[in-house]
């Protein structure tokens, strides 16, 4: 038997983030696997605020944003699967490891982040999760973060 993968779109997302414009970094989440892993999307524009200063002319999307999405596409995998929509669940990183950046994201490119959690159970309240974010196939960042998932009462 296999299970069916969830999917997210920006109205769910927003029900379960508190994060919102020029903070809200993840579009849609289009696979959902459980608490296992997930697919985010983000697509990159040029009217996103940090361009205007990163930098001008040479547009390149802040290597702390991409790390960001990906962990916001996991809080959203999370939240999924623990139904935490409507229920004001905060997220606070803890660390970041493994980082490190491997192509230059601009505007027009779409950002594929695929996470998967590597600690973490239902209802616990730190995580650990393996990030990568692609564009075009070609990988453009990769980490591991840990984050405390404040949960409702």
């Amino acid at each position: 038997m296999t299970e069916t993968l969830l999917s997210a779109d920006i109205q769910l997302i927003q029900r379960i983030l508190p994060h919102r414009y020029p903070f809200l970094l993840v579009d849609k989440v289009v696979e959902i696997d459980g608490y296992q892993s997930a697919v985010g999307i983000k697509n990159v524009t040029m009217n996103e605020p940090h361009f205007q200063g990163h930098f001008p002319g040479l547009p390149i999307m802040p290597g702390v944003t991409i790390i960001e999405a990906m962990a916001q596409t996991s809080a959203v995998m999370v939240g999924v699967a623990m139904d935490l929509a409507d229920k004001d669940l905060k997220v606070y990183f803890m660390a970041i490891d493994k980082c490190k950046f491997r192509r230059m994201v601009k505007p027009g490119d779409q950002l594929r982040m695929k996470l998967t959690t590597l600690r973490g159970k239902p209802g616990g309240k730190i995580w650990k999760f393996g990030g990568v974010a692609e564009v075009d196939g070609e990988m453009a960042a990769e980490a591991e973060f840990t984050a405390m998932m404040d949960l409702p009462s």
